[in-house]
């Protein structure tokens, strides 16, 4: 039974790393990254759809991203999602693709990218804290209902902190090597 709840933790608080690394990759670093257009949707034929499923999406270099429907009529839509979405920069519709051309980074926008990183690590960590509290409400109920000792408890919520612990600490790495790239020039 605490073997169970200890895979559970495992497993849901690896799910809140990879949940921030995902986060992560809506942030802009010294290279353009497509993941920035994450989240932008059109109305497609009365869908939502991601820019992604409309078209392709490509960034020929550190600071361009090129934007090519697959049907022309699309092309309003997007740049129109595009400037809705604020993502920093305006759409260049030249009738055929959307170019977006970001400028470099300053220094005070790579520091601010930094601090919406570690807010985003901030979040995983009490995700991860409350993946902890919900283990030891099971370990406490198994106690409560006579299945384990007070010992075995005892080691349960000492398990479940240094499992804590690890993902913590992996959350804290993610965020340094994460910091390290939007520093990078």
């Amino acid at each position: 039974m605490l073997e169970e709840i200890y895979a559970q933790t495992k497993e849901h608080m690896e799910k809140s790393i990879e949940a921030l690394r995902k986060d992560y990759r809506s942030l802009r670093t010294g290279k353009v990254n497509v993941n920035i257009l994450d989240g932008i949707k059109i109305d497609y034929y009365g869908t939502p759809t991601d820019l992604s499923q409309v078209g392709s999406v490509l960034s020929p270099d550190a600071t361009t991203i090129v934007i090519n429907p697959w049907e022309k009529n699309l092309l309003g839509l997007i740049d129109k999602a595009i400037q809705t979405a604020n993502i920093g920069v305006n759409p260049n519709n030249d009738g055929v693709v959307i170019k977006l051309f970001f400028p470099p980074m300053t220094t005070d926008q790579r520091e601010n990218t930094v601090k919406q990183a570690k807010v985003m690590t901030d979040n995983a960590k009490v995700a991860i804290r409350n993946i902890r509290q919900n283990a030891n409400t099971k370990a406490k109920n198994l106690l409560k209902d006579k299945l384990i000792t007070e010992d075995e408890n005892k080691r349960a919520q000492d398990e479940i902190q240094k499992i804590t612990d690890s993902y913590v600490v992996k959350a804290d790495e993610t965020l340094k090597a994460k910091e390290k790239e939007i520093r990078t020039i």
